[in-house]
């Protein structure tokens, strides 16, 4: 079948003759047969293909009439293509794009051994007989050797279909042959005759004691019967696709993506649409997505399964020198800067090398690289701000983390994700490469999806990311205006008394000494998040579902804590008012009840675009999609 890059036609001013010819027969040498006949179709400007096996020659080619005549004729002269019979339809364009001469093992692919149809082929049956012998009613069987997709254009009245998608499967179909028919005469019948050259021995071979093909094939049946006893048009391999019984191209064309003939009645249908689609391949959007969402989550397993930062591997943290610590010694300042490391063991780590200068950044180069340092560094060596350095951490092995990520939508504006906890999505602290952010990286590239709004590592729920800068610079926005809107649900201690209920506390800038953030009257920043009961639970806990009004550093759980409803599972905000640590929790930890249900906001181009994912099985609450 034609390609999709054969989809533009040539106009001419002369109609443009179409040859389609073949012959079995021994050759040899069919490199000097390729160069000379490369250089033949080029002084003729012909296009088309000509396929060269030790078997013969198949061609199909297209041009103007008198160089299509000097082709022919000096073809001719060669004695092994002396006698090339021809087929020829004209058109007004030229439906070939390119020249191909392709040497080949056959020039008609079967793959059966011991068929040769140049010492036997099935007694030939000319157009004229064919057409008498329908005439008159005699008992004859038609067997159509081609394959499904061009038998649908158009066949002979009551021919038996093959029933196979190429030509390799015809033995197959064969078989299926109803056993009578090896004593009854049986017509085969292809485009132009080369199928049956080799389709017919085969059937004898099989025990068909009666085998007729048709000389010529449909087209030389076309050109000297027109349609009589032939239902529809003819499928021809070339940019026509299709040819009516006066040889005259026809209205049907074929679909860019699938490859599929296309009738001009498939051509009204809502499902056709050119270049994109026809009612063979057309997909409702939500299966399009299925697919879509299935490979990528098959793509997304192989790099979670196991996680990549489970697995030891060299890691390379940066250490950036802050203008405060200029002056510094690089003991003094790596203790200071990172007080959960003990300072002997940074001693340790200098002193064996794992410590490092990093590589400079910046657009700004110096005219004259300093020389590198001698390794290893010496703890007194005095920093200055703005320097980099590297921590080497050979045999790196991250905690694990939740690996049930799930890709549930993505288009060319956005990427979402039900993201389960516990799960960072940055690199921080103990977490490198066990992020979504890496993951997300090694799923996408060479894309880098953007993050835009914040979910802590140990709440699951919708994820958004954008796959563009474009994108993210309409959506980032909508986030600061809080024109976005969210859904959350939690599962809390206590049962409010209340079913519906708000909390405006204001919420501190900054983390306090105990490296959380608390309500702050006085300075803080303002907050406010309504919080509806969706179902009050016989062990004293509570489902509600929450919507945030503002955006602040763990608002939800901090506004839940302050009311006196602490989030179960919650590691910093505890219950009776005490705090803990915000750490991220480890996988056989019970889950923090916190989950990101719903989201909406506008894309690029101004449509509201609401995504979801299930709630959780803490919620209690019946499943939904997503989008």
């Amino acid at each position: 079948m034609s390609t999709a890059s054969e989809i533009v036609s040539t106009p001419t001013d002369s109609p443009v003759v179409n040859i389609a010819a073949y012959k079995f027969v021994r050759l040899e040498k069919l490199e000097q047969r390729r160069s000379e006949l490369r250089d033949l179709v080029e002084r003729c400007d012909l296009r088309g293909t000509i396929l060269l096996s030790p078997e013969g020659i198949n061609l199909f080619l297209a041009g103007l009439r008198e160089p299509m005549d000097e082709f022919l004729a000096t073809i001719r002269r060669d004695p092994a293509f002396a006698d090339l019979e021809v087929k020829e339809s004209l058109s007004e364009y030229q439906p070939f794009t390119r020249m191909l001469i392709k040497i080949k093992s056959e020039i008609i692919a079967f793959g059966v051994e011991g068929v040769d149809p140049i010492n036997r082929s099935s007694p030939k049956l000319p157009a004229l007989e064919l057409k008498k012998w329908l005439d008159e009613g005699r008992p004859v069987h038609l067997l159509d050797t081609r394959n499904d997709y061009e038998i649908e254009v158009g066949t002979f009245e009551n021919a038996i279909p093959a029933g196979v998608d190429n030509f390799r499967d015809f033995p197959d179909a064969v078989a299926r042959l109803p056993e009578r028919l090896k004593d009854e005469p049986v017509v085969m019948f292809c485009t132009g005759g080369i199928r049956c050259e080799k389709a017919g021995p085969y059937m004898e071979q099989a025990g068909f004691q009666k085998v007729f093909q048709l000389e010529g094939g449909i087209l030389k049946y076309f050109e000297e019967c027109g349609g009589d006893h032939y239902d529809g048009d003819c499928f021809v391999f070339d940019q026509r696709v299709a040819v009516d019984p006066t040889l005259q191209e026809t209205e049907h064309t074929q679909c860019y993506v699938c490859q599929e003939v296309v009738s001009p009645e498939d051509q009204q249908s809502e499902r056709y649409e050119a270049g994109v689609s026809c009612p063979r391949c057309y997909r409702e959007p939500d299966e399009i997505m299925a697919d879509r969402l299935k490979d990528r989550n098959a793509q997304l397993q192989k790099i979670i399964s196991p996680l990549p930062g489970s697995q030891p591997y060299f890691n390379k943290r940066p250490l950036n020198v802050p203008q405060r610590f200029d002056g510094y010694t690089l003991l003094n300042f790596v203790a200071e800067w990172h007080p959960q490391v003990d300072r002997d063991e940074w001693r340790r780590k200098i002193e064996s090398s794992e410590i490092v200068p990093g590589e400079r950044h910046g657009r700004r180069r110096r005219k004259k690289s300093p020389p590198p340092e001698t390794l290893p560094l010496s703890p007194d060596r005095v920093v200055r701000g703005g320097e980099r350095f590297e921590n080497l951490l050979p045999g790196t092995v991250e905690p694990d983390v939740s690996n049930a990520i799930e890709v549930v939508f993505e288009d060319d504006q956005f990427v979402v994700i039900n993201k389960p906890a516990p799960l960072p999505l940055h690199a921080s602290g103990r977490f490198n490469r066990n992020t979504l952010h890496y993951i997300l990286d090694q799923l996408y590239r060479p894309e880098h999806p953007l993050i835009v709004h914040r979910l802590d590592a140990n709440t699951s729920g919708v994820l958004v990311l954008c796959r563009k800068r474009n994108v993210a610079k309409v959506v980032q926005p909508q986030f600061e205006k809080r024109t976005v809107s969210k859904t959350y649900l939690a599962r809390v201690i206590g049962h409010p008394t209340d079913d519906a209920f708000e909390c405006d506390a204001p919420i501190s800038s900054r983390p306090g000494e105990s490296g959380l953030r608390l309500i702050d009257e006085a300075d803080g920043l303002t907050a406010s998040t309504q919080f509806e009961v969706l179902h009050r639970c016989d062990d004293g806990s509570t489902v509600l579902k929450v919507t945030p009004l503002t955006g602040r550093t763990n608002q939800i759980r901090l506004h839940l804590w302050h009311l006196g409803y602490p989030i179960m599972g919650d590691p910093a905000y505890l219950s009776d008012g005490e705090t803990g640590r915000n750490f991220t929790l480890g996988t056989d930890d019970p889950p923090m009840c916190l989950h990101a249900w719903k989201i909406a906001l506008h894309d690029r181009n101004g449509e509201l675009r609401e995504f979801s994912v299930p709630p959780p099985a803490w919620s209690n609450q019946p499943e939904r999609s997503s989008e």
